[in-house]
């Protein structure tokens, strides 16, 4: 298994998190943005920088991901393309998704673009807290437990 972060808009505490539970489980982790992230010194987790432009970071996490490999991102459509090509997509909010409620979280993006063009306020998420970042924490972990740490 292989981690890919949509890092555009990743959380600097979810950030941590990963990095974290990168080390421990030595689980190789590869930051994607079309802006430079820095990452802390390791031989497990790195950055790629990819071109300014609309879904490059997504087109290049999809390109170089591999069936069962977890990919952390709050772009639904990416999620969909993830859980497609057999992968595990995990919302930095702790939302772990599948077959079936990624299917429910794209009707509500489409619902919510559709309020949008329409000009009615549609709000956004709430603001990300020590409760969100626990869930997230509890959901990156139930996941990698399941992977045999190396040594």
């Amino acid at each position: 298994m292989n981690i890919w972060v949509d890092a555009d808009a990743c959380p600097k505490a979810i950030k941590t998190i990963i990095c974290k539970a990168a080390e421990r489980k030595r689980i190789p982790t590869v930051f994607v943005a079309n802006h430079f992230v820095s990452v802390p010194p390791s031989t497990v987790i790195s950055s790629v920088q990819v071109a300014q432009g609309f879904d490059v970071a997504d087109d290049t996490i999809i390109a170089r991901m591999q069936k069962h490999d977890l990919v952390i991102t709050a772009d639904i459509p990416l999620a969909a393309a993830v859980i497609d090509n057999d992968g595990i997509a995990l919302n930095p909010r702790g939302t772990l998704y599948d077959k079936e409620n990624i299917k429910e979280a794209l009707r509500r993006r489409a619902n919510a673009e559709y309020r949008r063009d329409l000009g009615q306020p549609s709000g956004g998420p709430p603001a990300l807290d020590k409760k969100i970042v626990q869930k997230f924490a509890n959901g990156l972990d139930r996941i990698l437990a399941r992977v045999p740490s190396k040594p």
